[in-house]
């Protein structure tokens, strides 16, 4: 039976340009510049600069009513403002004397920086080619299983699907067994170890290529080859039962092993230049004892609404009314300024979350920041900061997750000083990173021959006064990145 009810519900809905605030909020210092640029590139009404105070395009109320009206507008003096210029650009679709200074003027570039060219790891792969001394259909043979290595170095791919990649691909054909042996040659490559289908082959190809082929060489091969699996899982009594070796020997032919590259790509790997070093948002100074916080400048870059754009709003404000199409161009010119306004706004809103956000942290754990002595950080969660500063949890979550400080101790990610509590015996709260650090530390100075379970490290803990369970030690090593006893052993 179909009943009819009535039901109230309270909905929040984040409006587009809340939306782009938190977007915002979460690009990291290195990515700022770039989004900027975009923005810039999309609207021209935006440049750099600094905003000179003015009134709103020097528009009086009755503009943008006149601009919803469908009322044919005369052209009697369309000579009085410059809209000329923008629906010329509007039907030609290029630039003008009028925003030359936004997209470069062409007889004063300004000469372009020089960047370093890197050598990526396909390319110095693809340069040894040559050396194959093949046809030239064996050549793109070599070409599609190069294409076909990963980044760490490693061929994922099947050889038949390398020969059907080939012949739907490229219409070449080729047999699995022309391709085995082409991928065997590719296998001498430089960097040793490319080209190989798992770990076990990247080493033994790195082991093969070392000379002189000494015993300890030979014995390396042989527990790769034959006892790997035992290898991985560092059950090294019974492999060096099986060699036959005393503890010095067998000790030689596992650090020869450990010393070989599991990922012969890595080192060739270009990784993003935001990524590739740390850019902090946040400077903390210690000023005799005066804690002082400043912005990364260039988290506050100068922009401003571009002043012929609002020459020409100003224009039409003074003018008799136009025609439809001019109407219509002057409707898109004050969206751009509408957009270029929000988007200053947005970027200071940013600024002002960014510090009112890293005051809070910086007030809460000031003994940190005075000592770099990481047992004084106190338990502190998301929810704490949020009271402190008025804000969503998720707007602190967005700015911990993804900004650094910088301090005379070294650069932290925010999130670094959030850690929830844990009780000691004596009904204190200290802070689970507390916890970890010492957890650490017993760790670091167990007998790696005999290093301790979790069981004895939990036992440890709890007679320096952690009431700690088993479990929860386990969860910590865990993301200390800390593996189980048995692999931190050691010969």
């Amino acid at each position: 039976m179909l009943r009819q009810t009535q039901q109230q519900k309270l909905l929040q809905k984040l409006s587009p340009q809340q939306i782009q605030l938190m977007k915002l909020l979460q690009i990291p210092t290195a990515n700022l510049e770039e989004r900027i640029k975009e923005e810039m590139e999309e609207n021209p009404a935006l440049e750099t600069g600094t905003e000179e105070e003015d009134d709103e395009y020097g528009l009086n109320d009755s503009v943008e009513d006149e601009y919803e009206d469908d009322v044919e507008l005369s052209n009697d003096d369309a000579e009085k403002i410059d809209l000329d210029d923008f629906l010329r650009r509007e039907d030609d679709d290029g630039p003008s004397d009028y925003n030359r200074d936004y997209y470069g003027n062409q007889d004063n570039e300004q000469p372009s920086t020089p960047v370093r060219v890197e050598t990526s790891f396909h390319d110095h792969l693809l340069n040894q080619v040559g050396m194959l001394e093949v046809d030239e259909r064996m050549e793109k043979v070599a070409q599609q299983i190069i294409g076909s290595i990963d980044e760490d170095g490693y061929l994922r791919r099947e050889v038949i699907a390398l020969v059907d990649d080939l012949a739907f691909g490229q219409n070449i054909t080729t047999t699995e067994q022309e391709v085995q042996e082409l991928i065997e040659r590719i296998q001498q490559f430089d960097p040793p170890g490319v080209c190989a289908r798992d770990l076990q082959e990247c080493l033994q190809l790195q082991l093969d290529k070392i000379e002189p082929r000494t015993k300890e060489v030979e014995d390396a091969l042989t527990v790769v080859n034959k006892y790997f699996t035992e290898f991985t899982k560092k059950h090294y009594d019974k492999i060096q039962k099986q060699l036959g070796l005393n503890d010095e020997d067998f000790k030689a032919v596992i650090n020869t092993i450990i010393k070989l590259n599991p990922k012969p790509g890595a080192a060739f790997a270009i990784v993003n230049k935001a990524e590739s070093y740390i850019l902090p948002d946040f400077f903390v100074h210690n000023n005799n004892g005066k804690l002082e916080l400043s912005l990364n400048a260039k988290n506050a870059p100068e922009l401003r609404v571009s002043a012929g754009y609002k020459d020409m709003m100003r224009a039409y404000d003074n003018s008799e009314k136009k025609n439809k199409k001019q109407k219509e161009a002057v409707m898109f010119i004050k969206q751009k300024l509408d957009s270029a306004k929000w988007f200053i706004d947005a970027i200071k809103q940013r600024q002002h979350t960014l510090l009112q956000t890293m005051q809070a942290i910086l007030d809460f754990q000031k003994e940190f920041f005075l000592t770099g002595d990481e047992v004084t950080l106190r338990p502190m969660i998301l929810k704490d900061i949020a009271e402190m500063t008025d804000l969503d949890v998720s707007t602190v979550s967005r700015v911990a997750n993804s900004k650094f400080v910088q301090t005379e101790f070294g650069t932290f990610r925010l999130k670094y000083f959030f850690s929830e509590s844990l009780q000691t015996e004596s009904g204190e709260e200290v802070s689970t990173r507390e916890v970890k650090s010492i957890l650490q530390e017993i760790i670091d100075g167990e007998n790696k021959r005999k290093p301790f379970s979790d069981e004895k490290l939990t036992k440890t803990l709890q007679e320096k006064g952690y009431n700690i369970a088993r479990r929860t030690v386990a969860k910590y090593r865990e993301q200390l990145n800390i593996p189980v006893a048995r692999l931190r052993k050691e010969l």
